[in-house]
């Protein structure tokens, strides 16, 4: 390997954590050296972690847009098959608690709308919650 493939391939093996003992037999390359070259590409392998670890979240569906989509579509299913059933029915207990558990966890996921202005923060709530009399002209 050359110089700078050695490097780029030492940035993504920190990334991952590996330890520069595990990198200098990878890579044969002298743990010295490599102590030097962390402390040279210190940013590189904070990017190439941050990178890595943005990936594992986006496969492994924990990104937040993607858990707000699974709470909402499962809340859905469950009050779908609610509606089907009669509250005589033993199992409907449990699908009450579990809606209510998906609804606890959608409004957990909920964030206040706010749009930043030139001054100020526009906050619809306040606008919503202003009658029309209150407007100014």
């Amino acid at each position: 390997m050359n110089d700078m493939t050695t490097k780029e391939r030492f940035v993504e093996l920190r990334a991952e954590g590996k330890s520069y003992a595990d990198i200098a037999a990878e890579l044969n390359v002298s743990k010295p050296t490599l102590i030097t070259w962390g402390k040279e590409l210190q940013k590189e392998v904070a990017n190439a972690r941050t990178l890595r670890m943005d990936g594992l979240f986006e496969r492994y569906a924990v990104a937040k847009g993607k858990r707000v989509e699974a709470f909402g579509k499962r809340l859905e299913g469950i009050l779908a098959e609610l509606d089907t059933r009669n509250l005589a029915d033993v199992p409907t207990t449990a699908l009450l608690k579990l809606a209510l558990d998906y609804g606890d966890r959608l409004k957990a996921e909920a964030e206040p709308l706010t749009i930043q202005g030139e001054d100020r923060p526009f906050d619809m709530d306040a606008i919503l919650s202003t009658t029309r009399e209150t407007w100014p002209a």
